[in-house]
């Protein structure tokens, strides 16, 4: 009876732990409606996530943290990951329609790079955003300038 006690013990810190981590949407707006519903602001992340090396570094070194889930309850999260350059050409982008949208967006944002993140109002206005990230760099300093806004 013990074991069984201990196993389901186990069993649902695990399944808290994992439902603690950040859940991060695809649509601007799915996540404006969302928002807009729960009065938050929207963080929104452009990346590539494979192969972009800032990226990677922020992914390991703040996103997956435990002061990013504290910090991003804050927020709804849209991750919009783009793929490598060779993969953006324009006859690309015409054929398809959800890499036409990125584009455009990236645009609309005036993303010059990624890693870049946006804090915005749940209506798309930008508040705030940071461009890049070092290696080591770390949650706190990253996040402090989204934190200011």
């Amino acid at each position: 009876m013990h074991l069984f006690r201990f196993i389901a013990v186990g069993l649902a810190l695990i399944v808290s732990l994992h439902a603690a981590e950040p859940v991060w949407l695809t649509d601007l707006d799915t996540a404006r409606e969302q928002a807009a519903r729960e009065h938050k602001q929207i963080l929104l992340y452009f990346t590539g996530s494979t192969w972009c090396p800032p990226c990677i570094a922020l992914h390991h070194e703040v996103l997956a943290t435990p002061e990013f889930t504290e910090y991003a309850k804050n927020f709804v999260l849209v991750a919009l990951d783009f793929p490598r350059l060779r993969d953006r050409t324009p006859e690309k982008i015409t054929a398809n329609p959800a890499l036409k949208k990125l584009m455009e967006l990236k645009e609309r944002y005036g993303v010059a790079g990624y890693p870049t993140l946006l804090v915005l109002t749940s209506t798309g206005e930008d508040k705030g955003r940071v461009f890049g990230y070092e290696q080591g760099m770390g949650s706190q300093k990253f996040l402090a300038p989204l934190t200011a806004k």
